[in-house]
């Protein structure tokens, strides 16, 4: 017989807001075939976009709300092409539903940072105008310079004292590459716990000794890595990290935007993918995918009321075990921020 159960608030612990067409009009998406081309029509659908940044992140976080998440990690794109706009309006979301949601800014190079000129003064200019973490992306295999592309990562990170949050699309030797070399500097200058990987695909390559090297390395540096459980891109072996003790987060990368017409603002649906893609069968396996949306994210965030949902965030279902509730996705009939309700039944208090 179901029963209320109340699950600790979700954290969607790697999203991108301001891309999405949510609450807007229809999104007709061109064909992509690489990394570039989906760079190139993401760019130049926001730059089309009639809607604000403000309106259609706005109109995902009310959704994401309502169906349980508590915090979120919004990697924000900025650059010569469109300025710092989209972090402005970022910041005005998160400061309008600063009640109901922590949201933490990355700034996001996502058209490039030193192949891109302009990006580096203003992704310093970012970190003073709404961006907590200093973003990233693919140092070697997009940028093709990957000791100059972490010197600005991890020198404006310990310039301002932020934490970073670097995408690593990359796989086989290339990642590795990559991987290894986030984990040495995060070591070095003292920052273990404080970077995150986002999808680390080379990390769900076939088993080798380098990925078993690799694999340690990220241990040690305390390293986060926020996978997604897209469509058909990799998804890590989470028994495998656990054995080496990675730390995993989940997001759900875009939500209908350029890059794909899928994604819907709930972590339930997000837990419920990642179990499919770990062929995750028995209950403990399916309480790992929910804590991953949960407690493990809220732990990458540094946001330690998640983690007493009684009297800090946390989201009613109706069911009959934990388990149950990722493979049903029940809607969260009451949702909780400090105790207090502040959604119910799919509708913000």
């Amino acid at each position: 017989m179901s029963q209320p159960l109340i699950v600790p608030g979700f954290v969607n612990a790697h999203v991108h807001p301001d891309k999405t067409s949510f609450g807007s009009t229809w999104l007709h998406r061109k064909p992509a075939h690489s990394l570039k081309d989906l760079i190139s029509n993401d760019l130049e659908t926001q730059l089309a976009y009639a809607d604000s940044v403000e309106t259609r992140m706005g109109a995902l976080v009310q959704d994401a709300i309502a169906s349980g998440v508590t915090a979120m990690r919004a990697h924000v794109d900025f650059g010569p092409q469109i300025g710092l706009k989209n972090i402005h309006g970022a910041a005005a979301v998160a400061e309008k539903y600063k009640e109901m949601i922590d949201i933490q800014i990355v700034a996001f190079p996502q058209f490039g940072l030193l192949s891109n000129p302009g990006a580096v003064d203003l992704l310093e200019a970012a970190l003073g105008e709404g961006a907590q973490l200093v973003g990233g992306i693919d140092p070697e295999g997009l940028e093709q310079d990957l000791h100059g592309h972490l010197d600005v990562v991890f020198g404006l990170a310990e310039k301002y004292g932020r934490r970073a949050d670097i995408h690593v699309h990359d796989t086989g030797e290339v990642g590795y590459r990559e991987i290894q070399e986030i984990a040495r500097r995060t070591q070095a200058l003292g920052m273990n716990g404080q970077v995150t990987i986002g999808h680390a695909f080379a990390l769900a390559d076939a088993p080798s000794a380098e990925l078993e090297r690799t694999l340690d390395a990220v241990a040690e540096a305390g390293i986060w890595i926020a996978t997604c459980a897209l469509g058909s891109d990799p998804v890590p072996d989470l028994d495998l990290l656990a054995k080496h003790g990675v730390n995993v987060d989940l997001g759900t990368d875009g939500v209908r935007d350029a890059w794909s017409p899928f994604g819907t603002a709930s972590m339930m649906d997000r837990a419920h993918l990642l179990a499919y893609r770990t062929n995750a069968i028995t209950d403990e396996q399916l309480e790992r995918c929910l804590d991953i949306a949960t407690i493990e994210g809220a732990k990458m965030m540094g946001i330690d009321r998640v983690l007493n949902p009684v009297q800090g965030d946390g989201a009613y279902f109706e069911a009959e075990h934990r388990a149950q509730l990722v493979v049903d996705r029940p809607a969260a009939y009451q949702v909780v921020r400090g105790g207090v309700q502040i959604a119910a039944n799919g509708r913000l208090s």
